[in-house]
């Protein structure tokens, strides 16, 4: 069986890898790192141009009407440059809650918003994913009242869309009375996530409430195979970054390269990620194409590509040395990308028990 990219996909990972390369280099990411922000404005605004951002958003809706291993090429050549856009949110997870739980109107409403740049979404659903003590989510009516914490892309959304239980979500504005954002500090200086508050804060509810558990379902696994692509793309680069740095680094008048025990840590990073890789393709493939492995796949994609980049990052710096602790090489950018990227979503333990469930192995 031959499973490859197509001519077409080929075309669409060298046009993104070409973007995020010269207009996501490292000093700029530096840059947007000190800000505080995440966002990088002009960045976003090319992501817009190229029909990245609406990737997988029909084209009644403005979007480029692309599948979600479309997407996942996207997400995969940003996470090489740790790119400072809030694609995660936006693209792959608001696109799909809205396509799969919102009415007519509200698809009308939003989507081709999303398209454009014009409005940029935050995704908080801790309510799903692992409920932390003194946070939680009331649903009155219209009226949302608690705490849901580490939002994803909450510093620069416009709209959070928000997971109140598994059967519910909702849709807030930025500047709703009774709603307030508090930033949560973080490794990765390059993503943002918040806590947000809300007392009495008037909501639009998407969808039907109590009805869109599904749809709730299909968007945490968009995103699991999202932060997949992501941390793929972060782990190839810190190989890459490895190996041309044993190539020309020189101990004993020798590049470091010529040393076998290096050698060695290369070829398991290669060895480690290939198989990997393999998985997250069919992950991001299965999504659209096989339902019946989609869950499944999303959540080993997920926790398997977080253990293995875990192991390249730390052996990565190792190759370096010394030097892989300095901000000069700037290795830290995607250590700390991988090092987010693993809890987000839940962190392997726990969506391993949630693949455990899903094959009927324990109990629910």
């Amino acid at each position: 069986m031959e499973f490859g990219l197509s001519e077409e996909q080929v075309i669409l990972q060298d046009s993104v890898r070409r973007l995020f390369e010269e207009q996501s280099p490292l000093d700029k990411v530096r840059e947007i790192a000190d800000t505080g922000t995440g966002f990088d404005a002009n960045l976003w605004q090319s992501c817009v141009e190229l029909g990245m951002v609406g990737a997988i958003i029909p084209e009644q809706y403005g979007g480029s009407g692309m599948n979600f291993f479309d997407a996942f090429i996207i997400l995969e050549a940003a996470g090489r440059c740790t790119a400072p856009v809030p694609l995660l949110g936006t693209m792959a997870m608001a696109s799909v809650a809205l396509l799969q739980a919102g009415s007519d109107a509200q698809k009308e409403r939003y989507l081709a918003k999303v398209s454009s740049g014009e409005r940029k979404i935050g995704i908080a659903i801790t309510e799903v994913v692992n409920r932390r003590d003194e946070a939680g989510l009331t649903l009155d009516g219209n009226a949302l009242s608690g705490k849901a914490l580490f939002a994803i892309d909450a510093g620069v959304a416009d709209l959070f869309l928000v997971a109140v239980g598994n059967d519910t979500l909702v849709m807030v504005e930025r500047d709703a009375p009774g709603f307030s954002i508090n930033n949560l500090p973080t490794v990765d200086k390059t993503r943002c996530v918040a806590e947000l508050l809300f007392d009495d804060t008037s909501v639009e509810v998407i969808g039907d409430a109590g009805n869109v558990s599904e749809a709730i379902t299909k968007m945490l696994d968009a995103g699991r195979i999202a932060l997949a692509a992501d941390t793929l793309g972060a782990a190839d680069v810190m190989i890459e970054k490895a190996i041309a740095y044993a190539q020309e680094r020189e101990q004993f008048n020798r590049p470091i390269g010529s040393f076998q025990a290096v050698k060695h840590m290369c070829a398991d990073m290669v060895a480690e990620l290939e198989p990997a890789r393999s998985l997250v393709w069919y992950a991001a493939h299965a999504y659209d194409f096989v339902p019946e492995d989609a869950r499944l796949m999303a959540c080993h994609a997920k926790s398997h590509m977080a253990e293995v980049a875990s192991v390249i990052a730390k052996t990565s710096v190792e190759v370096h040395g010394g030097m892989g602790f300095t901000d000069l090489m700037g290795l830290h950018y995607w250590f700390k990308r991988i090092g987010l990227n693993r809890q987000l979503l839940g962190g392997p333990e726990q969506i391993r028990h949630e693949a455990a469930i899903i094959q009927e192995w324990i109990a629910a």
